[in-house]
């Protein structure tokens, strides 16, 4: 994965500086704001919630209640500039053209239904009595 990774990004840094178009600076800046709206934004807003999520969600939903929450937040961050019609043009219809809100909202009730449904079967299968457990309480196995 890291050699895949390694590749991919070589093959993009080497695209980029071979591109005439590139402008270092605006691409510095860029690359700059990410750091700071990542570092500086999106990894307290993860780390909070986090802590919260672990102070007051019962121990058992506690893993489910997380995972989803940090999925939502993922594809909230970049779901938001759809939804809010960023790059939205009257003109040019084509752009733009899908119900975002819609999306995101499917998407949504989609992982929470999905973590709900596992942490239900994680339950389930936590309060069945074993077979060592059902023959203790009958008293070795053995029956009259």
């Amino acid at each position: 994965m890291v050699t895949t990774g390694t590749v991919v990004m070589g093959y993009a840094v080497l695209g980029a500086a071979t591109d005439p178009d590139l402008k270092p600076p605006g691409v510095l800046l860029f690359l700059a704001a990410v750091l700071v709206a990542h570092d500086g934004l999106l990894l307290p807003l993860t780390i909070g919630a986090g802590a919260l999520l672990g102070r007051y969600a019962p121990g058992r939903t506690r893993p489910g209640v997380r995972t989803a929450a940090i999925v939502s937040l993922a594809v909230g961050v970049v779901a938001l500039p759809l939804v809010l019609g960023y790059g939205r043009s009257p003109d040019n219809p084509s752009v733009l053209p899908l119900a975002y809100g819609r999306g995101l909202l499917l998407v949504l009730a989609m992982t929470w239904t999905t973590a709900l449904t596992a942490m239900v079967l994680a339950r389930s299968r936590s309060c069945r009595p074993t077979a060592a457990s059902r023959q203790a309480a009958d008293g070795d196995g053995e029956h009259d």
